[in-house]
């Protein structure tokens, strides 16, 4: 069986199974390929051989080169942070925020105090939850499936304001964030 950088595994009594080294598979562990992308954040290290228990002689030569790989992600990364900073500050995000805001808050205020409503009614009151309205049907069970269709009618109204009153000015903030980050990194993300 091939693993991803071209190793056989024998069965899986190999090396990476009994923790010893063959010798004849000695360097094949340490050598990793010269054009490896490190900014590809699905690159595995252990796949290229890289990080791999080696033979004693070995140098670790690709490390500096990782290493000043990784400075420079990281200035790449302090910029982009800035320009989140920036967009954060701006006026369009600010204007989003306080459209969620100003939703959500009664929304969840409201929601919360029914609920409480429900069980305390339901706690302090058994007498009025238990008095029937039609047949077996009592108001305990019209206020808990009540409960139940709130919630559903919450998140309608959630999306719905959302479709109507954020998501393209989210949409645009997306966009031009994604423009700004692309310019500080040099055109590859």
């Amino acid at each position: 069986m091939q693993s991803s950088n071209g190793r056989s595994h024998d069965g899986g009594d190999g090396p990476e199974r009994s923790g010893e080294l063959h010798q004849d598979q000695g360097p094949a562990f340490v050598e990793a390929p010269r054009a490896v992308r490190y900014e590809d954040p699905w690159y595995d290290a252990l796949a290229s051989g890289w990080g791999e228990p080696g033979t004693a002689g070995t140098p670790g030569a690709e490390v500096p080169a990782a290493r000043r790989e990784r400075k420079d992600r990281e200035d790449g990364a302090v910029a982009a942070a800035q320009v989140y900073l920036e967009v954060q500050r701006s006026a369009a995000f600010q204007e989003v925020r306080s459209r969620y805001r100003r939703f959500v808050g009664p929304a969840v205020a409201g929601f919360f105090l029914w609920y409480v409503g429900y069980v305390v009614t339901a706690t302090a009151a058994p007498g009025f939850m238990a008095r029937p309205v039609a047949g077996a049907v009592n108001v305990a069970l019209l206020a808990g499936l009540g409960q139940f269709l709130s919630t559903f009618l919450l998140t309608w109204a959630y999306a719905r304001h959302a479709r109507l009153r954020r998501d393209r000015a989210a949409l645009e903030l997306r966009w031009d964030t994604q423009e700004l980050t692309r310019g500080v990194r040099g055109g590859a993300l």
